[in-house]
This record gives C-alpha cells, structure tokens and sequence, in this order.
C-alpha cells in the first residue's frame, strides 16, 4: 500500500537520481545490455545487479579478477555510451514542486558519475542542487552509506534527521544504514523501505522548522 500521512520534521531531504527524481529506466536498460553483450555475459544477470550501484562496482562484480586497468576501461566505454543515449529521460510526475518547496534543503545522492548526472537532470528539465554526491566522490558505493552521510555532512545536518527518497534495494540500504528515514519510489524493485510512493503525485513539502512531507 502506498505512503498516504504525514512525516517530518526533516533537517534535509537526500534525493537519489535515476527512477528517482527522473525516469531513465529505458536508457540505463539499453546501456547495460549493451556493455553485457559486449563482454559476453548474461544480460538479465547484470540487470538484476546493477540498479542503484557504481557502474564501476557493478564492472568489477561480473569481471572478477581483472585488472583495474580493464575495470576503469570498460567504466569508460559505459559512460560514453550513456552520454550519447539520453532518450526518453524525463522528471517523475509532482518532482518539480517537491525540490522547489525544498529549496536549499535537498542534496542529490547518485551512483551514476558527476558527467551522467548533469547530463541527465539537465534532459529532465531539473537543476542540480548546491550538493551533489556522486561516484566520483565516494570509495565505497551504495548499498553502503557513505554516499549519503556525505551529503549529510555537507549540507550541516544529522542522518537520522534526514528523509531519503530511493528506488532500488541498495540505496534503500545506504539510506537505512546512514540512519535515515527512507521513501522508496516504488516500480523499479520490490517494496523493501518503510514507507513508498509511485510518485510525487498529490505530495505537497512544507517547512516550519522543519521540512513535512505530506500525501
């Protein structure tokens, strides 16, 4: 059953990006298939895999024992391919109204590299925010929380204090382990965060000391 209440106060809400705040199931699934094809393996073993993760963790996972010489090749030829494909991507329904009612109080928490993540919110039509957490800036990708205690660190603010919106189970598990609250926007795996919406549909943000979430 999807989220309907109210949640808050948050000091910060930490948004991930793909089937997050903007759609690019499509690309990311044409991209993937294509790098499994090209190395030879199952392409629904690395689509069962790879959602929510460093392209370059997801590389190493099915290349085991390669050289990182081979590893940062093939992240190479990943991210080229995605920059050239960026067809279809578009903001999830009610996200606009959401950042603009959280203005100044949202980060973006992504695995994809700093290149695809401007590429891609620019095409949804969405602008970046003040913080930005991207591959580039952690060691250890999601599902650990590195990425977003980051973030939480730079924007001043406590984890536990900080709402996370997620679409795949290793970045609910980040979220969850950096001590967050987490909204899973659902359609991409299987319920798993406490709480879950479709999309921004009916979602009105409020801050009165706080940020609220409501539907």
């Amino acid at each position: 059953m999807e989220f309907t209440g109210k949640l808050g106060p948050f000091q910060a809400f930490l948004f991930d990006m793909d089937g997050t705040i903007l759609t690019s199931i499509a690309a990311v699934d044409r991209a993937w298939r294509a790098w499994a094809r090209r190395i030879g393996t199952d392409e629904e073993a690395v689509m069962a895999y790879m959602h929510g993760r460093r392209a370059r963790d997801t590389i190493s996972h099915f290349m085991v024992g390669a050289p990182d010489a081979a590893i940062d090749a093939e992240a190479d030829w990943l991210e080229a391919f995605e920059l050239s494909d960026i067809g279809g991507i578009e903001p999830i329904p009610g996200i606009q109204a959401v950042l603009e009612a959280a203005k100044g109080r949202w980060a973006l928490v992504t695995s994809a590299t700093p290149g695809i993540a401007r590429a891609r919110v620019k095409a949804a039509g969405l602008s970046l925010p003040e913080v930005v957490v991207t591959s580039a800036d952690v060691t250890r990708g999601k599902p650990d929380p590195m990425g977003y205690l980051m973030a939480a660190k730079a924007m001043g603010v406590d984890p536990a204090a900080c709402l996370v919106f997620e679409d795949a189970h290793a970045g609910i598990a980040a979220g969850q382990a950096a001590g967050a609250t987490v909204m899973q926007i659902l359609g991409t795996e299987a319920p798993q965060a406490e709480h879950g919406i479709r999309d921004y549909s009916g979602v009105s943000v409020t801050f009165d000391g706080g940020l609220w979430f409501q539907r």
